[in-house]
Order: C-alpha cells, then structure tokens, then sequence
C-alpha cells in the first residue's frame, strides 16, 4: 500500500507541475492575444476613418486607396482569426 500511495503522490506532484507550465503559458498566451488586438483595434478605427473620407472623394481618384484599405481590411481579417485560434 505505500507504493501505491507514494506513486499516487508522484503522479499528483507531476500533474501540478505540467498544471503550473500549462498555467504560465497561459497567461502569456492571454497577453500575446491581447497585445495583438490592441494592435488591431487601432488598424480597424484607421481602416474606418479612411473609408469614410474615400467615400466622399471621387471614385476615380481613389482607387489605389481602396485597394490599399482592402489590404489593411485582410491584414486585420488574418489578425482576428489569430487571435481566435490562439484562444
């Protein structure tokens, strides 16, 4: 019964430690996706407030800008789905 006992506390003691690994990764997980929308939040009110002025200029002269904003709009886009798959 003691080396049961004692192999039931080994494996406890390994659970905590891989639980304490797994915790700190975690956390540094939870900062890096932070980080990364901050980042994005500020690149979509960009993206939004310059829209907003190409939709009041002509057409013809901003088209290079709107493609331009597509670009910035898929950086964003891939920037969402990062963060989606790191939670």
């Amino acid at each position: 019964m003691t080396q049961t006992r004692e192999e039931l506390d080994r494996l406890v003691r390994e659970l905590e430690t891989q639980r304490d690994a797994l915790h700190v990764k975690l956390h540094l997980l939870k900062a890096d996706a932070r980080t990364q929308w901050e980042q994005l939040e500020k690149q979509l009110e960009h993206l939004k407030g310059r829209a907003q002025v190409i939709g009041r200029e002509a057409s013809g002269a901003v088209g290079g800008v709107k493609e331009k904003l597509g670009d910035v709009a898929q950086e964003i886009k891939e920037g969402y789905e990062r963060i989606r798959r790191l939670l």
